[in-house]
C-alpha cells in the first residue's frame, strides 16, 4: 500500500479526493483503490478496457501522472459532476434579456463546480444611449457587480468555491474603471480581471501614440495609449490586478484561428478558450521521472516521459467522453474540438535534482528541451489516436497546418498530422497544481519555482489540542534522504530569493512549446521600482509570452485582513514560546467606552441600533461587546444570538478581525440592497460593514485591505519564532497565504482561491 509523503497529503486525498458514501464512509479505502476508480472509469469507453484499464493505473500510481483535482474526485463516482475545470461562457449579449440569460448559464456551470470566464468587452460602456427605453446605460461593470454577487450565492449555498475571470478589451470605453475596479476592496471579489491588449496597443504604447476608445465603431473618448499603460502597471503594482493577456498573439497562434475567435480565459489563465470553450487539465509529475538525483549522472528518463505523455493524453482524451457537462453547448464545443490541457508539475524539483538552478541559462534550456519532448510526444500520441478512432470533428488539415504553433513543430510531426489527422485540437496547458502538487508529497508546482524548502504547519488533533508538522519540498526531503544533515547545495533557491527577470525567462522557455497558454504568477520584491516592474511586462511580451500576472506585496494587497507591519516588526519571541489558545473570557471593567450607529436597510420598516464597546489593553482600544436592538420584533430572536456570540468571541481575546469577514460573506436568497452606491448582500453584511468601520475608527484595523493594528504580544501569538511569510488563509486559518499561478494559496491546508 501506497505511504504518503507526509501527512499534509493523507489528508488532502481524504478530504478532496476519497470517495466516500452520503454517510462519510470511506468507499476509497486506499489512495490505490482512487486510483483504480479513475483509471477504470476513463477506460471504460475503449474497446479493450481492461488492457487500457492498467495502463491507466500504471501511470496514476506512485503519483506520476496527476489529473486535475475534479477528474480525481468525480470519475468512477456516478455523480452528477463535470470533469472539466475550465469554461468560458458564452458571448454576452448587449441586450438585458441576454445579459441574464448568461448569468443563468453561469450559476448552472458553477453550481457543478466549474471556474468560469467571459469577456465583458460586448457590452455598451456606462452613459451610451438605450435605445427605446429613454435611458443611459449602466455600463459592464454594474452587471459584473451581479455575476460576483451571484458566485457569492452558490458558493454560500454549500457549493464547491466558485472563481471567475473578467476580461475587457483595451480599446473599450469603460477600460479605465476596468482597471481600477478591485482597488475598493470589497468589490468584485469572486472574479479575477485582466486586461485583453492588442499588438496595435502596443505599437501606440511605444510610440507614445493616441488610443481610440470605442464601442461598435463609435469613438467615445481619445487617451494617450502610454497613460492607459501605466495606469494599467499602477493598479498592478498597488494591487496585483489586473493581469494583462495578450490578446492578438493568443489568436494568431491558435491552432484553431480558422474556426474560432478568443476573447476570454478560464480563471486563472492557462486555457484562453472561445465562447462555450471548455478544456480538462492533467499533469506530468516530472519530479518522479528523474534517474541518480543530485549526482553527476542525473538525468530525467526522456523514454519514460514519452511514454508517459502518450499514455495521459489518451486518458485526457476519454475524459471528453465520460464527463457530463453542466450545459448542452459546453459538451458539443468539447466534442467538436476535443482539446485537452496537459502540462506538468514538479518542475523546480526537477531542475535541482540535477544540479540547475531556476532561471538560470542552464534550467530555462533544460525546460525548453523537455517541453519541446513533451509537445512532440502528446501531438505524435494524439494523431495515433486519429488513425485508430478519427479526427476531431473539425479539423481541417491545411488550415490547422498553417497555424502559428504547428508552423514551429517537428517536420515529421506536421506530415504525420497531414496525413492521419489529428484527434485533439489543443494538447498542452500549465496549470495551478497547489492542491494536487502537496497530494503529490509537496512537489513544486507547475513551473513555479519553490515557495519554501520547509515550512511548519499546526494540525488540529482530534481531542482538540495541535501539534506540529513539518511540510518539506520534495526536492528538498530527498535530499535529506540521502545526505542528512549536509547544507543544501547554491542552487536550492525559493521564490524568495529570485529576480522577476528569472521568472520570465523560465515562463517563455515552457510557452513556446505551449499551444495554450500558462498559468504562472511572477513574484516581484516590496521594494521592486515602479519602472522596473513596468519592465517585467514588457520583457513577457518581448519573449513571447501569452499573458503576465504579477504579484508584489505590499501592505493593500493580499486577503481582506492580512498581516500588518506590526506583526512584520514584532520582536522574536522566545524560541520557546508556543502558541497560546484562550478559553477563559476577558474580565469586563465596570464601565466600557464605546459607541452607537444607526443602520437603515432598505425594505426594513425600522431602524437598527448598532452598540459597540471596547476594552483598552496595552495602551490600545478593542471591541469587547456587541448590542443589537431594533423596534422590529422580526429581528429580536436572532439579533440576541448575534450579540451573545460576537461578544463571546470578542471576549476571548487575540485576532477577532475574522468576525468582520465572516459576517460580510452571508448573502439572503431573498436579495440585498443598494447602501451609498454599494451593494450588500444581507442585513448581516451590513452590520459586519458597521463592526468594520467601528474597528477602522478604534484602531484595531488599519483600514479595508490592510491589516491588524493590535499590540507586538498579539502579533507574536500568530507566529512562533518568525513573522509569518503570508495573510491567513480563509479555510485553515494558518498563516502563509501567497500567489501561484494566479492564485491565492495556503500551503498549509491546500485551499486555493481558484478552487
Amino acid at each position: 500500500m501506497t505511504r504518503f509523503a507526509a501527512p499534509i497529503a493523507e489528508q488532502i486525498w481524504d478530504m478532496k479526493y476519497r470517495l466516500k458514501a452520503a454517510d462519510g464512509q470511506p468507499v476509497d479505502l486506499s489512495v490505490e483503490d482512487s486510483w483504480r476508480r479513475v483509471a477504470r472509469d476513463l477506460a471504460r469507453v475503449e474497446a479493450e478496457p481492461a488492457l487500457w484499464e492498467d495502463r491507466f493505473y500504471a501511470a496514476l500510481e506512485d503519483f506520476k501522472f496527476l489529473p486535475a483535482g475534479r477528474i480525481l474526485a468525480g470519475a468512477g463516482t456516478g455523480r452528477e459532476v463535470t470533469l472539466f475545470n475550465c469554461f468560458v461562457m458564452g458571448t454576452i449579449p448587449d441586450s438585458m434579456e441576454g445579459i441574464f440569460q448568461a448569468l443563468k448559464e453561469a450559476a448552472l456551470t458553477m453550481q457543478q463546480g466549474g471556474g468560469i470566464g467571459y469577456d465583458f468587452s460586448t457590452i455598451r460602456p456606462r452613459g451610451a444611449e438605450v435605445h427605446g427605453v429613454a435611458a443611459d446605460a449602466s455600463g459592464p461593470l454594474s452587471f459584473m457587480d451581479v455575476w460576483d454577487a451571484m458566485c457569492r450565492t452558490i458558493m454560500s449555498a454549500g457549493s464547491r468555491r466558485g472563481a471567475m475571470m473578467a476580461t475587457m478589451r483595451c480599446d473599450h470605453p469603460d477600460i479605465e474603471a476596468f482597471v481600477t475596479a478591485k482597488q475598493d476592496s470589497a468589490r468584485l471579489r469572486m472574479f479575477n480581471l485582466s486586461v485583453l491588449v492588442t499588438d496595435g496597443f502596443m505599437q501606440a504604447m511605444r510610440d507614445d501614440g493616441p488610443w481610440d476608445l470605442q464601442f461598435e465603431g463609435k469613438v467615445f473618448h481619445t487617451i494617450r495609449a502610454r497613460d492607459l499603460w501605466n495606469r494599467i502597471m499602477r493598479a498592478t503594482y498597488d494591487y496585483a490586478e489586473p493581469g494583462v493577456i495578450f490578446i492578438d498573439r493568443i489568436n494568431q497562434l491558435n491552432n484553431l484561428g480558422y474556426a474560432e475567435t478568443i476573447a476570454a480565459t478560464n480563471p486563472c489563465g492557462e486555457q484562453p478558450l472561445p465562447p462555450y470553450g471548455a478544456c480538462l487539465l492533467g499533469s506530468i509529475n516530472l519530479a518522479r521521472l528523474v534517474e541518480a538525483p543530485f549526482t553527476p549522472g542525473a538525468r530525467l528518463d526522456m523514454a519514460a516521459l514519452d511514454d508517459l505523455t502518450r499514455v495521459a493524453v489518451r486518458m485526457m482524451d476519454n475524459v471528453v467522453d465520460a464527463s457530463r457537462f453542466p450545459l448542452p453547448q459546453q459538451a458539443a464545443e468539447a466534442r467538436a474540438k476535443r482539446r485537452i490541457g496537459l502540462g506538468v508539475t514538479g518542475l523546480a524539483d526537477a531542475l535541482m535534482m540535477l544540479g540547475l538552478r531556476y532561471g538560470a541559462p542552464g534550467a530555462v534550456a533544460q525546460t525548453r528541451e523537455w517541453m519541446h519532448a513533451i509537445a512532440r510526444a502528446a501531438y505524435l500520441a494524439s494523431v495515433d489516436l486519429a488513425r485508430e478512432k478519427g479526427a476531431f470533428p473539425l479539423f481541417q488539415a491545411e488550415a490547422f497546418l498553417d497555424s502559428g504553433f504547428m508552423q514551429q513543430m517537428d517536420e515529421d510531426v506536421r506530415e504525420a498530422v497531414a496525413r492521419h489527422g489529428i484527434r485533439n485540437a489543443l494538447l498542452t496547458s500549465i496549470a495551478p497544481t497547489g492542491t494536487i502538487s502537496l497530494y503529490a508529497g509537496n512537489v513544486s508546482s507547475g513551473i513555479e519555482p519553490v515557495f519554501a524548502h520547509a515550512y511548519t504547519r499546526k494540525v488540529l488533533q482530534k481531542d482538540g489540542s495541535r501539534s506540529e508538522e513539518e511540510v518539506v519540498d520534495y526536492a528538498v526531503r530527498l535530499w535529506r534522504d540521502l545526505n542528512g544533515d549536509a547544507p543544501l547545495p547554491a542552487h536550492f533557491v525559493d521564490a524568495q530569493m529570485l529576480a522577476p527577470q528569472d521568472h520570465v525567462a523560465m515562463q517563455a522557455a515552457a510557452q513556446e512549446w505551449v499551444d495554450s497558454s500558462i498559468s504562472k504568477t511572477i513574484n516581484c520584491p516590496a521594494d521592486i521600482g515602479f519602472d522596473a516592474f513596468k519592465h517585467v511586462y514588457l520583457a513577457a511580451w518581448e519573449l513571447g509570452c501569452k499573458g503576465c500576472t504579477t504579484y508584489r506585496p505590499n501592505e493593500v494587497t493580499g486577503s481582506v485582513l492580512s498581516v500588518s507591519e506590526a506583526a512584520e516588526d514584532a520582536p522574536e519571541p522566545d524560541k520557546g514560546a508556543e502558541v497560546v489558545y484562550l478559553t477563559k473570557p476577558l474580565d469586563r471593567p465596570p464601565a466600557l467606552e464605546g459607541a452607537t450607529y444607526k443602520l437603515k436597510f432598505p425594505g426594513s420598516e425600522h431602524a437598527i441600533y448598532i452598540t459597540i464597546n471596547d476594552i483598552v489593553q496595552s495602551g490600545h482600544r478593542r471591541p469587547f461587546e456587541v448590542f443589537i436592538n431594533s423596534k422590529n420584533m422580526e429581528h429580536f430572536a436572532w439579533t440576541v444570538a448575534l450579540t451573545r456570540m460576537i461578544s463571546a468571541v470578542f471576549r476571548r481575546g487575540g485576532d477577532v478581525s475574522f468576525v468582520v469577514e465572516e459576517l460580510k460573506a452571508v448573502f439572503d436568497p431573498r436579495g440585498g440592497a443598494w447602501i451609498e452606491g454599494r451593494y450588500v448582500p444581507s442585513i448581516l453584511a451590513a452590520i459586519g460593514g458597521v463592526i468594520e468601520r467601528h474597528m477602522i475608527a478604534i484602531g484595531f484595523i488599519e483600514a479595508e485591505g490592510k491589516g491588524l493594528k493590535s499590540d507586538p504580544t498579539a502579533a507574536q501569538a500568530r507566529a512562533v519564532g518568525e513573522a509569518p511569510r503570508g495573510p491567513a488563509c480563509p479555510s485553515c486559518g494558518q498563516y502563509g497565504l501567497h500567489m501561484v499561478e494566479g492564485c491565492m494559496t495556503c500551503p498549509h491546508c491546500g485551499y486555493s482561491k481558484c478552487g
